[in-house]
């Protein structure tokens, strides 16, 4: 990898997942038996979704996971965590001013100068995993590490399999695909979003994202011959040779499903260069939505 920023960033995960798992003991991150509300806008949201899966299912307190915009006024928390690269999101500022003086909150953040860092209670900045490119890619897996290692799980293979991740063949069927379904399990269903996401961002492709139990009420049936359906984690018994059987690609990785985003991270590049477009000028976006007053 190495024309375009989105490349570069890809590339230099490995690195970044290394460094960060120094922070897992920073202040401000949710402790035990907290009852914690993550929130976020985009890809933000769909890492809160992941980790919010993660912390309940280790035992550690109930959490949810928000669109910033959709935060519910009457939910009570211990804490409120928020995601966002930037700090200049407007609904992730307007979520933060409305919980002021009400409950503790902590940012994770790229900008340490940010405004979001004048508005939450706590700052974790991220500045090495900052990223030059409007495609959210090496910090939103570099927080959701942090947020694995804070949970005391252990990085190590994670970071290992993402090494592999960068050079393993997408294989041309893939990469050629008329279309691609991603499906996820528990924690994984937000990286499925993730990886959607970035394939429209980056390629402008259709795709869409399931949980893999829910694919066969109905997802199912687009499933054909030069489609791709890619899952992230265990698949459920019987669904790989039930998509087989449709005639699509079914795709799977013994990867850390965190590392096998780095291959749909690649595989939204490679589509997009396929199709003549330029990663790093997605259509219609910018780095962050700020909303006129």
């Amino acid at each position: 990898m190495a024309g375009s920023h989105t490349e570069r960033e890809i590339a230099s995960q490995p690195d970044c997942w290394r460094r960060v798992t120094s922070d897992a003991g920073a202040a401000g991150l949710p402790q035990p038996g907290e009852r914690v509300a993550v929130a976020g806008c985009g890809t933000s949201w769909f890492m809160a979704q992941a980790y919010a899966s993660l912390r309940e299912t280790t035992g550690q307190g109930p959490t949810d996971a928000y669109a910033a915009s959709e935060f519910p006024a009457t939910r009570d928390h211990d804490r409120v965590l928020v995601l966002s690269r930037s700090g200049t999101t407007t609904e992730v500022l307007d979520l933060l001013a409305r919980l002021r003086g009400r409950t503790p909150t902590t940012v994770v953040t790229a900008d340490g100068t940010s405004p979001v860092t004048r508005a939450a209670d706590s700052v974790i900045v991220l500045g090495y995993a900052d990223e030059a490119s409007v495609v959210q890619t090496r910090f939103a897996t570099t927080q959701l590490i942090l947020l694995r290692a804070a949970l005391g799980l252990d990085t190590a293979a994670a970071v290992a399999d993402a090494e592999r991740a960068l050079t393993e063949p997408l294989g041309d069927e893939v990469v050629a695909a008329e279309q691609v379904t991603f499906l996820g399990s528990g924690w994984t269903y937000g990286l499925a979003q993730e990886a959607a996401l970035k394939m429209r961002e980056a390629a402008g492709a259709w795709t869409e994202a399931y949980p893999a139990m829910e694919y066969r009420h109905g997802p199912i049936s687009i499933a054909a011959p030069g489609r791709v359906v890619w899952m992230f984690g265990p698949a459920p018994a019987g669904l790989a040779e039930q998509v087989r059987a449709t005639g699509a690609t079914f795709v799977t990785s013994d990867l850390d499903p965190l590392a096998d985003l780095i291959r749909a991270q690649r595989l939204a590049v490679a589509v997009a260069l396929r199709r003549g477009l330029d990663p790093d000028q997605p259509r219609h976006l910018t780095r962050s939505v700020i909303l006129p007053d």
